[in-house]
């Protein structure tokens, strides 16, 4: 008898899972141990890039170079720098997109960025700075047209996006400018991404639109994490996690339970490529990813 459930990720089609990851970079010397152990324990399952993002306002900006650059010469990994508009000049922008370059990075995840002042503030470009993400996608290939560009994607529209239809505008605008792929914003209804996928293709938008999976470490976090980025949290995710505020060891259960949930009903719907926000933790990504069948390179060719 065959076990349809060994089989789902072992495709008779020749499709592979594909899987990257994010990260942010580290405030402190305790931080950075954790972000350095959950590259090594991620590291192993091959994945196609990892990306080190920005914080707020801009305000990690070096932190995040010094940490693309320790991936670049320290590992086998292949990282994504994020950029934003946030904070700078065109020219002190394109003078960090010439230095990755010339470190031999060659993929960049181009965002508009938060306001200074935070999410839910009102946005307003830097004099002098590139007004939009679509401008920053066109000056980093004008740059240096190698390199890879990564945009976002938002299925429950971006928050300051009057509608769907608009915000679908703008990813136009950056694909039109070069952009290779898009990773949506996280959600937790699977239906809310095929339908936004559906409403994209038919605005004639091909490249890559990649599930972005936020595995729920903290549901608090994430509930609050969400309502910053315009992401909806379904009734049936909190009555899951309900009453297990002082219970960790349950609550890291039902954690795992619900992104394992979502990622097979993804893989079942045809989708091979997850990109996963890992909040700098290991081990429920890698549990995941274990679920979708990836293992280190040392156990495949055992």
């Amino acid at each position: 008898m065959t076990d349809t459930r060994a089989s789902r990720f072992q495709r008779g089609d020749g499709r592979r899972i594909a899987v990257s990851f994010e990260f942010f970079p580290p405030k402190d010397e305790a931080m950075e141990r954790v972000l350095w152990e959950s590259i090594e324990r991620l590291a192993p399952l091959a994945p196609s890039f990892v990306s080190v993002t920005y914080g707020a306002g801009g305000s990690t900006r070096e932190r995040t170079h010094a940490t693309v650059k320790r991936i670049l010469s320290e590992t086998a990994l292949t990282p994504a720098a994020h950029l934003t508009c946030v904070a700078a000049t065109r020219g002190e922008i394109d003078d960090i997109v010439r230095g990755y370059h010339a470190a031999g990075v060659r993929h960049i995840v181009a965002l508009r960025g938060d306001p200074m002042a935070g999410a839910g503030e009102k946005y307003a470009a830097h004099p002098g700075g590139y007004e939009t993400s679509a401008k920053l996608v066109e000056g980093i290939k004008r740059i240096a047209p190698d390199f890879d560009v990564s945009v976002s994607a938002y299925p429950e529209k971006h928050p300051e996006s009057p509608t769907v239809e608009a915000d679908i505008d703008m990813l136009k605008a950056k694909v039109d400018a070069g952009a290779s792929r898009a990773i949506t914003q996280f959600f937790f209804e699977n239906d809310l991404y095929f339908r936004y996928l559906d409403r994209v293709r038919a605005r004639g938008i091909d490249i890559p639109i990649v599930p972005g999976i936020l595995p729920v470490q903290n549901f608090k976090a994430a509930t609050n994490f969400a309502k910053r980025a315009g992401a909806s949290v379904p009734a049936w995710i909190a009555e899951r996690f309900h009453g297990l505020d002082d219970d960790p060891a349950t609550r890291k259960l039902i954690a795992a339970a619900v992104a394992a949930e979502q990622v097979i009903d993804l893989v079942d719907r045809g989708v091979t490529n997850f990109h996963f926000y890992t909040m700098n933790r290991a081990d429920l990504v890698y549990a995941i990813c274990h679920l979708l069948g990836l293992r280190p390179a040392t156990q495949e060719a055992a």
